[in-house]
């Protein structure tokens, strides 16, 4: 038999002990400032004014005032005098035509007995002589609106990486290895 040479061979292998790199990411919260201005609601409203004017209900009772008395009597006694005046026309015509029946000084002046009446002196009266004047103003109504004001302030991410470990190493150095066989030396 034949002898063979033997070949022995290892390979190489390598080690890889690795850990992993490792982020961090912080972000710290935005600041947020918010103001707010209030809303304004301003509401004016004046009170009704309620007028009431009795002044012709005065006249209607007592006169009134002295001057508005004085008013009526002046203008009561300018027309009673153009009253006389023409009634004493009229009477004169009468006696003018004395001739016709019943147109005597007896019966013109004899009726004529009754005095001139005073002018009166106080208003008409009725159930309309005070005046009632009620006047209301709509409210004067001014709004402000409210305001808000937001201010934010934002921060960058923080990122932070850690490496991670890789070491390579030979675990196992490549080799070969002959053997030769066996020699037989003696003969």
């Amino acid at each position: 038999m034949q002898s063979v040479l033997l070949i022995r061979q290892k390979p190489a292998i390598l080690g890889i002990d690795a850990d992993l790199g490792a982020f961090s990411i912080t972000q710290p919260k935005a600041e947020v400032t918010i103001t707010t201005t209030p809303g304004e609601l301003k509401v004016q409203s004046t009170r009704p004014e309620l007028t009431i004017d009795q002044t012709r209900a005065r006249a209607a009772y007592n006169g009134g005032s002295v001057l508005d008395m004085n008013r009526r009597i002046y203008s009561g006694i300018q027309q009673l005098y153009l009253q006389a005046i023409a009634r004493r026309v009229e009477q004169g015509t009468r006696m003018a035509e004395f001739f016709k029946p019943g147109n005597s000084i007896a019966e013109i002046y004899g009726t004529d007995t009754e005095p001139s009446s005073f002018p009166e002196p106080c208003g008409p009266a009725s159930y309309d002589n005070v005046d009632i004047h009620f006047e209301t103003r709509a409210p004067e109504v001014s709004f402000k609106a409210a305001q808000v004001d937001i201010h934010v302030e934002r921060h960058r991410p923080e990122t932070e990486y850690t490496r991670g470990k890789l070491n390579i190493y030979m675990q196992q150095y490549a080799s070969i290895q002959f053997i030769p066989p066996e020699l037989n030396v003696q003969m």
